[in-house]
C-alpha cells in the first residue's frame, strides 16, 4: 500500500534516498550507466537515520548507536556491519542496510548469500564462543527495493536440477526478496526486518510501500521497543 503521509518520517527517508542517487549521477560522466552511484554510497543515510532515531525514542542514548562497526564472527575474525547498536556492553542489536536499484537478476543472488552468510557468521560465533556475553546478538536486516518493469514481472523461472521449493513459484523479483526476508525471521536467522519498496516517476513524484507485513516501519518500531525495554529491564 503506497504511503501518501507528506510528514511520514519514511517518506522522508526514502525521499533523502532518491536525492542522494538522482545528486550522485549528476557528478558522474557516464550519468550513472557504470552503476557509480551506488558505489559511491550514501544514498541510505536517510534510512540510517531513521533508525538511529527510533532506538533513541525507544530509550537508548544517542552514544549507543555505532556506525559500521566490526564485529566478531565465526567462520572469518569480523565483519564489518553498516549499524551496531551496543548498550553497557550488550549488542542491543546488529544492523544492515541494503538496496537494489537496477540489475535485480544479476545480483538478487548474492544478496541473498551475503544477508545469510553475515547473520550465520554471528550466531555461529555466540554459539561457539559465547562472543557477545550472556545476551545473544538480535540482528536486524532493512532493504529498499527500487520497483521497476523487472522486479515486478512474474513467473521468473526457478528450473533446476532436483525439484525447487514450489512456493516461489510465479513469484516475481519483488516477491522473492519478501519472502527470503519473512523466511529469515521465521527461522531467528534475522529477528527483525523492514522491507520497502520505492519508485520515482518521470515528474519526480516520490512513493513508497511496505507490502510484508511482518517488515513494515510500525512492526519495526514496536520490535526495536520491546528489544530495547528487554535490554533495559537486564541491565539497568
Amino acid at each position: 500500500m503506497t504511503v501518501p503521509v507528506p510528514d511520514d518520517p519514511t517518506k522522508q527517508a526514502v525521499s533523502a534516498f532518491w536525492t542522494k542517487r538522482r545528486d550522485q549521477i549528476s557528478r558522474l560522466e557516464d550519468g550513472g550507466a557504470a552503476g557509480g552511484a551506488a558505489r559511491s554510497g550514501g544514498h541510505m543515510d536517510g534510512i540510517c537515520d531513521l533508525v538511529r532515531d527510533i532506538f533513541v525514542q525507544s530509550g537508548l542514548p544517542a552514544g549507543a548507536i555505532l556506525n559500521e562497526p566490526y564485529l566478531p564472527g565465526f567462520y572469518r575474525a569480523r565483519k564489518r556491519w553498516d549499524m551496531a547498536v551496543k548498550y553497557k556492553g550488550a549488542l542491543v542489536a546488529g544492523l544492515e542496510f541494503k538496496s537494489q536499484v537496477g540489475s535485480v537478476g544479476k545480483n538478487i543472488n548474492n544478496r541473498f548469500e551475503e544477508a545469510l552468510g553475515t547473520a550465520t557468521d554471528t550466531r555461529a560465533a555466540q554459539e561457539r564462543n559465547s562472543a557477545y556475553g550472556e545476551i545473544a546478538p538480535w540482528l536486524g536486516y532493512v532493504f529498499v527495493l527500487r520497483e521497476d518493469d523487472e522486479t515486478e514481472k512474474p513467473n521468473r523461472s526457478i528450473k533446476a536440477e532436483f525439484p525447487v521449493d514450489q512456493a516461489f513459484d510465479g513469484l516475481s523479483y519483488n516477491q522473492r526478496y519478501q519472502e527470503m526476508l519473512r523466511r529469515f525471521m521465521g527461522d531467528n536467522v534475522y529477528q527483525l526486518g523492514w522491507f520497502i519498496t520505492t519508485k520515482m516517476e518521470e515528474d519526480g513524484t516520490i512513493s513508497y510501500a511496505e507490502p510484508l507485513a511482518a517488515a513494515t516501519g510500525k512492526a519495526f518500531r514496536v520490535a526495536v521497543q520491546g528489544r530495547v525495554d528487554y535490554i533495559r529491564s537486564v541491565l539497568d
